[in-house]
């Protein structure tokens, strides 16, 4: 049943690119009053101040958590460092409110691997045993009825929804011992933050890869990967760092078993994502751009085989704060409301 009155919104952490995302989109949204938004070092200042393509849009003004009103909203989004999220979890939660994270708390069901990943002990792990992981091309069904949420990675994201219609159902299509994910990210997935690394002159011109010793993303995509084929998936991850500022590009390598030779991959991608409003699986022999995608929360997909041999090269293009991050957490948001999972974010990328 959709809402029948706004769905009160309160962001925690809002000054960086995926809180200023949500703002951008939860201003157009038709069923969403904003209603608080917290920062603690620009406590008092006009989020239009800060944000002026909010001019008009977003009347709110930066309170710190405390003085917020978060305790009188039907769901708050947690746009924050990792650790935030789990420490003001419960509070929230006795208070009724519903929870979405943007980070890692509530990603990982293995209290073990997050410890090692983000080094801080879970301050919750009741709460995270009962959340859902918020894909919702996945976990539609789960999301509608959890009281918290964990967004996914933005590299989790593209990986897992290019390999799902290879891995679900018990499918043996591919040798999940051996995938290879190369992954590509805007500046803007590092966040809004001084750090020599995304300086204008640090990632302009340059192009490199960073994580391959091991990166936080891995463990998550891994433990989901490992959950949709019902079997251990061997998967090599890296990243690398594109100078532009928003936009993902993964491109996803997986050898076809011998007794799926003739399976019609294309039509099998096509099939699975019918029904699905945000990712769209192109004609075959398509070559996606992030460009595509730029501001909007679509994902695409290219299914290619290489002079019809037994290599499958999955094409994915995404914006990294949207669809990766803020788009995605509102897709969730709709569905624990009731709403289709659209509402408010169907917005055509930007070009040029």
């Amino acid at each position: 049943m959709a809402a029948a009155s706004p769905i009160k919104v309160g962001i925690v952490g809002g000054t960086g690119y995926t809180g200023v995302e949500l703002l951008r989109l939860l201003a157009q949204h038709p069923q969403v009053q904003l209603t608080a938004i917290t920062s603690r070092k620009e406590d008092g200042m006009p989020v239009a101040q800060m944000f002026p393509n909010l001019r008009g849009r977003v009347d709110l003004s930066f309170k710190t958590p405390e003085a917020a009103p978060l305790d009188q909203c039907d769901v708050v989004f947690f746009a924050t460092p990792h650790g935030v999220a789990m420490s003001q979890a419960q509070a929230l939660l006795d208070a009724g409110v519903r929870i979405i994270d943007l980070a890692a708390d509530f990603r990982l069901q293995d209290t073990a691997k997050f410890e090692q990943w983000y080094k801080m002990p879970h301050a919750c792990p009741q709460i995270l045993k009962d959340s859902v992981y918020g894909l919702v091309e996945l976990n539609g069904d789960r999301v509608r009825n959890a009281r918290v949420v964990g967004n996914p990675g933005c590299y989790p994201t593209t990986v897992i929804l290019g390999l799902l219609p290879l891995l679900e159902g018990g499918r043996k299509l591919i040798d999940t011992a051996h995938i290879i994910a190369d992954c590509k990210s805007g500046v803007s997935g590092a966040g809004r933050k001084a750090e020599v690394g995304t300086l204008f002159s640090e990632a302009s011109d340059n192009f490199k890869a960073y994580g391959v010793a091991g990166h936080r993303h891995h463990p998550e995509i891994s433990e989901q990967l490992d959950r949709i084929a019902g079997e251990r998936v061997g998967l090599i991850f890296v990243p690398h760092l594109v100078p532009m500022i928003r936009g993902m590009f993964s491109t996803l390598y997986a050898r076809i078993l011998p007794e799926a030779m003739d399976t019609d991959f294309q039509a099998l991608f096509e099939k699975r994502y019918a029904d699905e409003p945000f990712v769209d699986v192109m004609p075959s022999g398509s070559m996606p751009e992030t460009r595509s995608v730029r501001a909007s929360n679509y994902l695409r997909i290219a299914v290619h085989r290489p002079e019809g041999g037994d290599q499958l090269v999955i094409l994915v293009v995404q914006d990294n704060l949207v669809k990766g991050a803020s788009g995605q957490a509102i897709q969730n948001m709709n569905l624990m409301f009731g709403l289709p999972a659209s509402t408010g974010l169907e917005h055509i990328a930007v070009l040029p």
